[in-house]
């Protein structure tokens, strides 16, 4: 019996690839390579699906002179790769009507009414935004609504209202104001650190 068959490298440690490679392996397709095709390579733009079966070094000659754009004109190149940045699907504008039809074409959808169920006009074009634009308060964070809960006031204060709260707390909590009592001296430091924040913030 004798080891040396391809049949004993499936169950060796470290078979021999290079006679597995030899056995099983179809032959390099360059012209006049008889090595086994351990690769493949595309055969152009227009064959995607299309491979050649090259051998290593072959493959490494093959792609060094392989160009995907090759007859395209660079406008052709162009629209080509900014398609490719959604793989060549269509595209439309934000909105699921496209934004292009009349807002009469757009009440077929929900109905005549249905542009006063969308106040922000996610459905049409932006007309209905432009139309009725929406009052935009002053922006508030979580910081800066923590520090007006702690003067007791409302996320639309003034500056005037902040600063006259601001003034009536620290006179009702300060120790001098309740006879050297300094039970309310934390909630002095949080009325003033409020405030501090607050004013940093632009707010008074």
């Amino acid at each position: 019996m004798t080891t040396n068959s391809p049949l004993f490298d499936r169950i060796r440690v470290k078979p021999d690839r290079d006679r597995r490679l030899r056995a099983e392996l179809p032959g390099c397709q360059w012209p006049g390579c008889g090595e086994p095709a351990t690769h493949r390579a595309p055969k152009g733009r227009l064959r995607a699906s299309e491979y050649w079966r090259f051998c290593l070094e072959h493959v490494r000659e093959y792609n060094n002179s392989y160009n995907f754009f090759a007859g395209m004109s660079d406008d052709a190149i162009a629209k080509y790769q900014k398609e490719d940045v959604t793989g060549h699907r269509p595209t439309w504008k934000m909105g699921s009507l496209g934004g292009q039809r009349s807002r009469a074409g757009r009440a077929g959808f929900r109905g005549t009414g249905w542009a006063a169920e969308d106040p922000f006009d996610l459905f049409g074009d932006g007309h209905a935004s432009r139309a009725k634009p929406v009052s935009e308060g002053r922006r508030i964070l979580n910081a800066q609504r923590r520090a007006l809960d702690t003067l007791g006031l409302e996320a639309d204060a003034s500056r005037t209202d902040i600063k006259k709260r601001f003034k009536m707390l620290v006179k009702r909590h300060h120790p001098d104001a309740n006879g050297g009592d300094r039970g309310s001296e934390d909630r002095l430091r949080d009325i003033i650190a409020a405030y501090n924040y607050l004013k940093a913030a632009g707010f008074c």
